[in-house]
Protein backbone atom coordinates (compact mmCIF):
# COMPACT_ATOMS: atom_id res chain seq x y z
CA UNK A 1 0.00 0.00 0.00
CA UNK A 2 2.40 2.53 0.97
CA UNK A 3 4.31 1.64 -2.84
CA UNK A 4 0.66 2.91 -4.42
CA UNK A 5 0.54 5.74 -2.43
CA UNK A 6 3.97 7.27 -3.33
CA UNK A 7 3.00 6.03 -6.94
CA UNK A 8 -0.21 8.26 -6.24
CA UNK A 9 1.65 10.89 -4.88
CA UNK A 10 4.38 10.94 -7.43
CA UNK A 11 1.75 11.36 -10.54
CA UNK A 12 -0.23 13.60 -8.60
CA UNK A 13 3.17 15.99 -8.48
CA UNK A 14 3.68 15.41 -11.97
CA UNK A 15 0.41 16.53 -12.82
CA UNK A 16 1.48 19.63 -10.35
CA UNK A 17 3.89 20.45 -12.36
CA UNK A 18 2.40 20.42 -15.58
CA UNK A 19 -0.72 22.95 -14.19
CA UNK A 20 -3.17 21.20 -12.98
CA UNK A 21 -5.13 22.28 -10.46
CA UNK A 22 -7.21 19.82 -9.81
CA UNK A 23 -3.56 17.67 -8.92
CA UNK A 24 -3.35 20.59 -6.53
CA UNK A 25 -6.17 20.24 -4.99
CA UNK A 26 -5.94 16.61 -4.45
CA UNK A 27 -2.32 17.26 -3.26
CA UNK A 28 -3.57 19.54 -0.54
CA UNK A 29 -6.58 17.69 0.39
CA UNK A 30 -3.73 14.67 1.69
CA UNK A 31 -1.64 16.79 3.04
CA UNK A 32 -3.45 19.77 4.55
CA UNK A 33 -4.58 18.08 7.87
CA UNK A 34 -1.37 16.93 8.88
CA UNK A 35 0.49 19.87 8.17
CA UNK A 36 -2.22 22.53 9.93
CA UNK A 37 -1.52 20.30 12.93
CA UNK A 38 1.86 21.03 12.40
CA UNK A 39 0.99 24.92 12.10
CA UNK A 40 -0.87 24.92 15.00
CA UNK A 41 1.60 23.37 17.17
CA UNK A 42 3.91 25.74 16.04
CA UNK A 43 1.81 29.38 16.24
CA UNK A 44 -0.40 28.41 19.18
CA UNK A 45 -3.46 29.71 17.20
CA UNK A 46 -5.75 28.83 14.71
CA UNK A 47 -5.71 32.30 12.63
CA UNK A 48 -2.03 31.79 12.45
CA UNK A 49 -1.81 28.41 11.54
CA UNK A 50 -4.42 28.65 8.76
CA UNK A 51 -2.12 31.39 7.23
CA UNK A 52 0.95 29.93 7.09
CA UNK A 53 -0.96 26.78 5.83
CA UNK A 54 -2.03 28.83 3.45
CA UNK A 55 1.57 30.40 2.67
CA UNK A 56 3.41 27.34 2.80
CA UNK A 57 1.30 25.53 -0.01
CA UNK A 58 1.38 28.50 -2.44
CA UNK A 59 5.27 28.13 -1.34
CA UNK A 60 5.10 24.14 -1.79
CA UNK A 61 3.31 24.88 -5.30
CA UNK A 62 5.43 27.45 -6.71
CA UNK A 63 8.55 25.66 -6.43
CA UNK A 64 7.57 22.24 -6.77
CA UNK A 65 9.70 21.85 -9.69
CA UNK A 66 12.82 21.49 -6.79
CA UNK A 67 10.82 18.52 -5.29
CA UNK A 68 13.72 15.75 -6.00
CA UNK A 69 12.54 13.00 -4.61
CA UNK A 70 15.00 12.59 -2.17
CA UNK A 71 13.06 12.56 0.88
CA UNK A 72 8.85 11.74 0.98
CA UNK A 73 6.88 14.77 -0.26
CA UNK A 74 5.39 14.91 3.09
CA UNK A 75 8.86 15.73 4.72
CA UNK A 76 9.60 17.98 1.80
CA UNK A 77 6.20 19.96 2.69
CA UNK A 78 6.31 19.71 6.68
CA UNK A 79 9.66 21.41 6.36
CA UNK A 80 8.37 24.66 4.34
CA UNK A 81 5.59 24.33 6.65
CA UNK A 82 7.83 24.30 9.72
CA UNK A 83 10.73 26.90 8.65
CA UNK A 84 6.98 29.05 7.15
CA UNK A 85 5.40 28.72 10.50
CA UNK A 86 8.91 29.84 12.68
CA UNK A 87 9.70 32.45 10.13
CA UNK A 88 6.06 33.55 11.01
CA UNK A 89 6.61 34.28 14.45
CA UNK A 90 9.99 35.34 14.22
CA UNK A 91 8.39 38.29 11.94
CA UNK A 92 6.39 38.96 14.62
CA UNK A 93 9.22 39.89 16.53
CA UNK A 94 8.67 37.62 19.27
CA UNK A 95 11.05 37.18 22.68
CA UNK A 96 12.02 33.75 21.88
CA UNK A 97 12.98 31.92 25.63
CA UNK A 98 16.03 31.00 24.68
CA UNK A 99 17.57 34.36 24.51
CA UNK A 100 17.07 34.76 27.92
CA UNK A 101 20.26 33.47 30.31
CA UNK A 102 21.32 29.80 31.60
CA UNK A 103 18.85 28.26 34.23
CA UNK A 104 19.55 25.38 35.59
CA UNK A 105 19.03 21.48 33.99
CA UNK A 106 16.66 19.29 34.04
CA UNK A 107 16.19 15.34 33.77
CA UNK A 108 14.66 13.84 31.08
CA UNK A 109 12.04 12.26 33.08
CA UNK A 110 10.93 15.94 35.23
CA UNK A 111 8.19 16.54 32.44
CA UNK A 112 6.71 13.38 32.87
CA UNK A 113 6.40 13.04 36.75
CA UNK A 114 2.42 13.90 36.35
CA UNK A 115 -0.34 11.25 35.52
CA UNK A 116 -1.85 13.89 33.22
CA UNK A 117 -3.55 12.59 30.05
CA UNK A 118 -2.73 13.58 26.96
CA UNK A 119 -5.26 16.08 26.47
CA UNK A 120 -4.16 17.85 29.75
CA UNK A 121 -0.56 18.19 28.35
CA UNK A 122 -2.18 19.45 24.65
CA UNK A 123 -3.47 22.38 26.73
CA UNK A 124 -0.30 22.75 28.80
CA UNK A 125 1.80 23.21 26.13
CA UNK A 126 -0.18 25.62 24.65
CA UNK A 127 0.51 27.56 27.60
CA UNK A 128 4.46 27.57 27.33
CA UNK A 129 6.24 30.43 25.58
CA UNK A 130 6.36 30.52 21.55
CA UNK A 131 10.22 29.90 21.49
CA UNK A 132 9.57 26.42 24.40
CA UNK A 133 6.99 25.38 22.75
CA UNK A 134 8.63 25.31 19.36
CA UNK A 135 11.79 23.52 20.18
CA UNK A 136 9.54 20.96 22.06
CA UNK A 137 7.24 20.12 19.07
CA UNK A 138 10.34 20.21 16.70
CA UNK A 139 11.78 17.71 18.76
CA UNK A 140 9.04 15.22 20.34
CA UNK A 141 6.59 15.71 17.29
CA UNK A 142 8.07 16.90 14.25
CA UNK A 143 11.05 14.43 14.83
CA UNK A 144 13.51 17.54 14.49
CA UNK A 145 16.79 16.45 15.94
CA UNK A 146 18.73 19.76 17.48
CA UNK A 147 21.18 20.59 14.66
CA UNK A 148 18.47 20.62 12.29
CA UNK A 149 15.83 22.87 14.85
CA UNK A 150 19.16 25.14 15.27
CA UNK A 151 19.22 25.18 11.72
CA UNK A 152 15.51 25.98 11.32
CA UNK A 153 15.10 28.47 14.07
CA UNK A 154 18.56 30.25 13.71
CA UNK A 155 20.04 29.17 16.85
CA UNK A 156 22.90 27.25 18.00
CA UNK A 157 22.20 23.27 18.64
CA UNK A 158 22.99 24.18 22.56
CA UNK A 159 20.66 26.69 22.86
CA UNK A 160 18.02 24.04 20.99
CA UNK A 161 19.08 21.79 23.65
CA UNK A 162 18.38 23.93 26.37
CA UNK A 163 15.68 25.28 25.26
CA UNK A 164 14.08 22.07 25.48
CA UNK A 165 15.49 20.92 28.77
CA UNK A 166 13.65 24.29 29.94
CA UNK A 167 10.03 23.66 27.72
CA UNK A 168 9.45 19.92 29.78
CA UNK A 169 10.73 22.37 33.06
CA UNK A 170 8.09 24.35 32.45
CA UNK A 171 5.88 21.49 31.33
CA UNK A 172 6.26 20.03 34.81
CA UNK A 173 5.82 22.83 36.28
CA UNK A 174 2.35 23.78 34.61
CA UNK A 175 0.92 20.75 34.78
CA UNK A 176 1.39 19.89 38.44
CA UNK A 177 0.06 23.76 39.06
CA UNK A 178 -2.92 22.00 37.08
CA UNK A 179 -2.54 19.02 39.21
CA UNK A 180 -2.85 21.09 42.37
CA UNK A 181 -5.61 23.40 41.16
CA UNK A 182 -8.02 20.23 40.61
CA UNK A 183 -7.18 19.12 44.20
CA UNK A 184 -8.75 22.17 45.99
Amino acid sequence: MANTNTEQTSALIDRCRRGDNRAQYELYRAYAKAMYNSCLRITGNTTDAEDVLQEAFIEAFTHLHTYRHEASFGAWLRRIVVNRAVNHLKKRKLLLPGQLPDEQETTEDDAYDTDAGVQQICDAMALLPDGYRIVLNLYLLEGYDHEEIGQIMGITVSTSKSQYSRAKKKLAEILKKQEHEKQY
